[in-house]
């Protein structure tokens, strides 16, 4: 996360909330969040690997990604913490929810951001139901 300036927001359960582009906005944060995200898929592709030589058990992880945007500031009187809030919260985990282990899953506005980069290869999966939010168009991406 540190190598693409992405920044972890919090833990919930076993998800991992982080965001891009936070607190100001740079040219590059669309990008840098789905070159974490295909980083981390790698990571855990390779330990899981690893893991199976052993006879040892792992995990495989989903990831979510939207582009929009937040509001941001801190909470808490005694123990302070920064969280971000809003409709592209929601909508980052409703990719997340719908994705599938060791994949990426963008929203359109991620999409519609990146879509030119001769990096990056989609695979466009339709219009899928989400809950609280109707049908939403999804793509997985991945490396070139």
């Amino acid at each position: 996360m540190e190598k693409y300036g992405v920044e972890k927001i919090k833990t919930i359960g076993d998800a991992y909330m982080a965001a891009s582009g936070l607190p100001l906005t740079t040219a590059n944060s669309v990008e840098y969040a789905i070159l974490a995200a295909l980083e981390m898929q790698e990571f855990m592709k390779s330990r899981l690997k690893a893991l199976a030589k052993q006879d040892r058990q792992s995990f495989v992880m989903r990831v979510g990604v939207h582009t929009g945007p937040v509001v941001a500031g801190i909470v808490g009187i005694k123990k302070f913490q920064y969280d971000i809030w809003g409709d592209t919260v929601n909508t980052a985990s409703r990719m997340e929810s719908n994705g599938e282990a060791g994949k990426i899953n963008i929203s359109k506005a991620t999409y519609q951001l990146i879509k030119d980069d001769p990096r990056f290869l989609f695979d466009y999966r339709g219009k899928l139901e989400t809950k609280g939010k109707g049908a939403i168009d999804m793509w997985f991406v991945s490396l070139a």
